[in-house]
């Protein structure tokens, strides 16, 4: 039996390569129904993390903006029923949830989208994530 490790792992779909590519084949980017098989696709699918990535950046900075309105509230409560604690509230770890956060792909053309759109939207809208940090 001779083994190649040139021909990528294989999924139900296609084959992911192993090595960062521009290659067009048959790529599943979040569900079965997503796959570019043309170039016009391909950049579609491109501009579509683009836009991804920065609405995640805008969330994040909504996020950001709601927890200091909240601990601005929290704080005014504090202050009107006289209660202070120092407990402190840290989600716990689930594995089926916190591990399906991350992506993998090795497509350079959905990395590069990827990280342009971060640092678009994080220069649109990370100042508006950083406001608890303001003083």
């Amino acid at each position: 039996m001779v083994m190649s490790m040139d021909d990528g792992m294989t999924l139900a779909v296609g084959n992911m390569l192993s090595y960062l590519h521009f290659t067009q084949e048959t790529l599943v980017v979040w569900f079965l129904g997503w796959v570019p098989k043309s170039s016009g696709a391909m950049v579609g699918t491109c501009f579509a993390l683009f836009m991804l990535a920065m609405i995640e950046r805008w969330i994040v900075a909504c996020r950001g903006v709601m927890e200091f309105h909240w601990s601005q509230q929290y704080i005014l409560f504090l202050l009107l029923s006289r209660y202070s604690t120092n407990s402190h509230f840290t989600p716990p770890f689930i594995p089926a949830h916190d591990i399906s956060r991350g992506v993998m792909t090795f497509q350079l053309g959905f990395i590069l989208s990827l990280v342009v759109g971060l640092g678009v939207g994080e220069t649109l809208f990370g100042r508006f994530g950083s406001v608890t940090h303001a003083h």
